[in-house]
């Protein structure tokens, strides 16, 4: 009797130990997954639940896959959006009623990523991307320098400059500043030489020393490259790659070299810019003349100025309206 009892009693303990290991009916975790359960059950019938829920689709925007085009070359991805149905709900359910402006969304990521592709130059960011940036390429103009920073700083805009190596070299204050100011530094070389005709060797060299004196300089190392007058060749944006560097060129020009009047300037980056672009510059007069009109005109275009490493990034601009509705886009920005 005795021996049947202690069978039963060791039974009954497996039993509870088993039943503990799987799920506790009595812990507090167990208790609070059947209310969320619940809450789910209860939202899935209300009617305007399941209203959000059916129209979400409308308001949906696939992401946007980097690739390689054929004018263009590299351009990166653009992440899409759907509808938060929870936090939409959660958004609404006071009010009992659908109100598309209440919608909360959150971005879906592309299934192929700038890093993804092949080595290969970048001209632009993506079409959809409603932000710029300025390529400052800095080998000369230090008097110019100081008042296109002040400008930047006035109207909070921050951008990439591409530093030459022996610039640097020469001038660390001035790329101290640059990097204080907020700015982002890029790579151009290190005695401006015409990229395309190098040996590898000579090409290894220029990027190399042109990172060890930024790296020592700012203690930084670029991401991006800018071939000094945009000369380069396919064997130079590989070498690029291998210093961990894409390759950056332009889709609007200022050409500020020829010194044109600062209005006229102007007046033709504003008639090229568009969504993606990157607009190479240089610390000369016209642009220093120039930079607060030019500022102020993209900006009135919708769009935001940005680092070279923003307009690349898959991210949507939190203030962006929907091409399709004209709605503003609330995103969740706490994921």
């Amino acid at each position: 009797m005795k021996k049947a009892l202690i069978h039963i009693s060791m039974f009954c303990c497996i039993v509870l130990l088993t039943l503990g290991a799987v799920q506790n009916p009595f812990s507090i975790q167990y208790i609070d997954s059947l209310k969320q359960d619940s809450v789910t059950v209860m939202k899935g019938k209300d009617p305007l639940y399941q209203e959000i829920s059916e129209r979400a689709t409308e308001y949906e925007q696939k992401p946007v896959d980097a690739r390689i085009d054929k004018v263009w070359k590299a351009v990166p991805g653009y992440n899409g959006i759907s509808v938060d149905v929870d936090k939409s709900y959660d958004k609404m359910k006071k009010l009992g009623a659908f109100d598309g402006n209440r919608l909360i969304f959150k971005e879906t990521s592309p299934s192929v990523h700038l890093e993804d592709l092949p080595s290969s130059p970048i001209y632009r960011g993506n079409e959809q991307k409603p932000m710029v940036s300025f390529l400052v390429n800095v080998a000369w103009g230090n008097e110019y320098l100081p008042e296109m920073l002040k400008v930047m700083k006035q109207y909070e805009v921050k951008t990439t400059f591409f530093l030459d190596g022996s610039w640097v070299k020469k001038n660390p204050s001035l790329a101290t500043m640059i990097l204080e100011e907020g700015h982002e530094i890029g790579n151009h070389a290190y005695s401006h030489p015409d990229m395309k005709t190098l040996t590898q060797a000579r090409i290894d060299e220029e990027l190399q020393k042109t990172n060890d004196v930024i790296k020592a300089t700012l203690d930084l190392t670029p991401k991006w490259f800018a071939p000094p007058s945009g000369s380069y060749s396919q064997g130079v944006v590989e070498r690029a790659a291998a210093f961990g560097m894409n390759t950056i060129l332009w889709s609007v020009d200022t050409v500020d070299w020829r010194k044109p009047r600062p209005d006229d300037m102007v007046t033709r980056v504003l008639s090229k810019v568009h969504n993606g672009a990157l607009i190479l510059m240089h610390p000369t007069e016209p642009t220093a003349a120039g930079m607060e009109k030019l500022i102020k005109g993209i900006q009135e275009k919708g769009l935001k100025i940005g680092t070279v490493s923003e307009v690349m990034d898959e991210s949507r601009i939190t203030s962006s309206v929907s091409e399709d509705d004209n709605r503003g886009i609330e995103l969740d920005t706490e994921n």
